[in-house]
């Protein structure tokens, strides 16, 4: 009795499922986040970061002067990526302080990721200009220059330099600067 209760539940189980398909007709095709983005569509972004962005966005609204709100909004714009926001937010911090070597990195990043590879240099290059010890717009300049604008001599210069003031100096995924350095020169 037991085994024949078990047939039917069973039975009628995979029955449902099978029903249940049909009815729904086929699974929709998967769809790249690339794809949803050429669409037009902004990539998912956290409710607690939408959340941020628009108390933020209030606060400079209400005291357009507040030099640390414009910064933490780029950085959120930044962290959604929402370059040209992000743009927009750090050249209004830097209009209000304009020796901030931090946010001119970030600002240099965020102008490389959206393909604006000439003003992402300049931005490093003030980065270093108020701060000649700051490895990471060195380490992004001279990415901008070896994959973006094809210099790897100037590349291998900038980080040279970076190395002579950092000689531990890491790249993102913990690989020496100085190796990096090596392996580009030996695939002349």
């Amino acid at each position: 009795m037991w085994f024949g209760v078990l047939v039917a539940l069973a039975f009628g189980f995979l029955a449902g499922i099978v029903f249940s398909v049909y009815k729904s007709g086929p699974p929709p095709a998967p769809v790249s986040q690339q794809a949803v983005q050429q669409q037009g569509q902004p990539p998912a972004v956290d409710p607690q970061i939408t959340q941020a962005i628009l108390a933020l966005e209030k606060e400079v609204i209400a005291h357009p002067d507040n030099t640390q709100a414009w910064i933490e909004l780029g950085n959120y714009y930044f962290d959604s990526d929402n370059p040209g926001k992000a743009i927009e937010a750090y050249n209004k911090s830097l209009a209000l302080k304009p020796d901030n070597a931090d946010v001119l990195t970030d600002l240099g990043v965020m102008y490389r990721r959206n393909g604006s590879f000439t003003e992402a240099i300049a931005a490093f290059d003030r980065a270093i200009a108020l701060d000649q010890n700051h490895a990471t717009a060195r380490f992004n300049r001279g990415v901008v220059q070896f994959y973006d604008l094809k210099d790897r001599d100037g590349a291998i210069k900038t980080w040279e330099e970076l190395v002579k003031l950092h000689p531990d100096a890491k790249a993102p995924n913990g690989q020496l600067v100085s190796e990096i350095i090596t392996s580009i020169k030996a695939q002349q």
